[in-house]
């Protein structure tokens, strides 16, 4: 649910039908943050397109870091739903829950390997103060051993999320965690 009517996926037809149906046969379930888009069916698409090749197409990334971005771009505008969302799917990478607390609260992360502890420092300062960002900042995830291709994807993900964050807080996306819990990929 959300502050805007929504189109539930019993009620979809045509395009949204189609493309409910996509996210159900692959996803098990439709998110409330892809169900608020309902009344524009081909922003969700185009949102959908974009979520699926940042976070799930081949690169130098992997899941576990790009779950990682999630968490920590969303902790960082205090962004309940996606840090929810996003912690549970990075469950699937790090069983450790007092780590997965840490990154989720912004608490001591220190037993992250230099490279992760690269992204995320990356992710808060572009979160945080975009207008700051300096080439050594890319310089820093050169070193943690990030490609130009690397880099390209992880700013990405980091606007994508500093997007995303404001579409659920601006419209008040709620979960809960039924709603969190349950989903493939």
């Amino acid at each position: 649910m959300s502050f805007i009517h929504e189109i539930e996926p019993d009620e979809a037809t045509g395009k949204l039908r189609v493309v409910y149906d996509a996210l159900e046969r692959s996803r098990g379930k439709v998110a409330n943050i892809l169900k608020v888009h309902s009344l524009r069916p081909s922003a969700l698409q185009a949102h959908l397109t974009l979520y699926l090749d940042l976070l799930f197409a081949s690169g130098g990334l992997s899941r576990r870091q790009r779950e990682l971005l999630a968490v920590v771009v969303s902790r960082e505008n205090a962004c309940g739903y996606c840090v929810a969302h996003h912690r549970e799917a990075l469950a699937r990478y790090i069983a450790d829950t007092q780590l997965l607390d840490a990154i989720a609260q912004g608490c001591d992360a220190s037993t992250l390997d230099a490279a992760d502890r690269a992204l995320c420092e990356h992710a808060v300062k572009l979160t945080r103060s975009p207008d700051r960002m300096e080439a050594q900042d890319v310089a820093a995830l050169r070193t943690a051993g990030f490609d130009d291709a690397d880099i390209l994807l992880i700013t990405l993900i980091v606007a994508y999320f500093n997007f995303v964050n404001r579409v659920a807080l601006g419209l008040g996306v709620t979960f809960d965690a039924e709603e969190v819990a349950g989903y493939r990929g």
